[in-house]
């Protein structure tokens, strides 16, 4: 385990944004582990995330949050609420913004709001390299004219352009203190989420339209063999018969995909072999039952 030096430094950073911003991205890179399911749909993320980061004497709690947008189903608000509850706990937020989708309503409404927060807001410019430089000038003047900004960082989370001169920023900006989680923790969670979240990111990989925002993960035992791997079970939950249906696919064909990719992604990121049994079954109504959102980590 990773000696804590003699003067820390710590704090949490709420990472916060409109869908698909890019939160999640640069949590993982900013960790240098993969501790956040992305995918090219929006409002992927659904709790938060705590990873953690340390550079010399200082640890960071990173919260990756769900995207902020206008809610309409129970679980929709509950997301957006974890989000901003996130702010409460926060040393300092990072606003990230797609700079090549700009001034959106779903931004207008956050630096509304972010006008009324005491915590130091950071604005990221996030994918800087798909808008042209003299156009990225003129929407970080634009919002920062909006609000009082702490400072304004502009970077590729995929790529890693600009985020060591943000990390360095965000370490020396936090205050001193003890260090809440050993210096080799990378996140704040049980594995059996983190598998549930892998099965659950290739859900929205390989499935379209609604179906991956219908259906959701859950990891019902996690056996550890003696050979070192380690025997997994999950169901995934749909709230309609005709959904589990094509979940399943032709003959078990897109389970076994599923099942195939969220296997290699474990054994992955667990350094063992990974066995992986995926049931499917109908909960309906499950986005609005409390105790779901509860498991979840969205309500208290």
């Amino acid at each position: 385990m990773n000696q804590q030096p003699v003067t820390t430094r710590c704090g949490f950073v709420a990472v916060i944004g409109a869908p698909n911003a890019g939160k999640s991205t640069l949590v993982n890179a900013l960790t240098g582990t993969k501790v956040s399911i992305v995918s090219h749909k929006v409002q992927t993320t659904r709790s938060r995330i705590r990873a953690i980061a340390v550079e010399g004497g200082a640890q960071i709690v990173f919260v990756d949050t769900p995207g902020i947008f206008a809610p309409r189903r129970a679980l929709d608000r509950a997301m957006v609420t974890a989000a901003w509850a996130a702010l409460d706990e926060a040393d300092m937020a990072l606003l990230m913004v797609d700079a090549r989708a700009g001034i959106g309503e779903d931004v207008s409404a956050l630096i509304a709001r972010l006008g009324k927060v005491r915590t130091p807001v950071v604005l990221v410019l996030n994918k800087i390299d798909l808008i042209e430089r003299s156009k990225l000038l003129a929407l970080s003047q634009v919002l920062n004219d909006r609000t009082k900004f702490a400072a304004t960082f502009m970077i590729s989370a995929l790529s890693g352009d600009g985020i060591v001169d943000l990390a360095s920023y965000a370490f020396a900006a936090m205050p001193q203190g003890p260090w809440l989680y050993p210096g080799d923790q990378v996140a704040d969670f049980p594995m059996r989420f983190l598998a549930a979240e892998l099965t659950r990111e290739q859900v929205f990989h390989q499935l379209r339209d609604e179906l991956p925002y219908a259906s959701t993960v859950e990891t019902e035992s996690w056996r550890e063999m003696k050979d070192g791997s380690v025997r997994i079970d999950q169901v995934i939950f749909v709230e309609r018969e005709s959904q589990r249906r094509i979940v399943l696919g032709e003959k078990g064909q897109t389970i076994k995909s599923i099942g195939k990719a969220a296997r290699e992604a474990m054994a992955e990121a667990f350094g063992h072999k990974v066995h992986l049994f995926l049931f499917v079954k109908v909960r309906k109504n499950w986005s609005a039952d409390p105790e779901r959102l509860r498991m979840m980590g969205l309500v208290p």
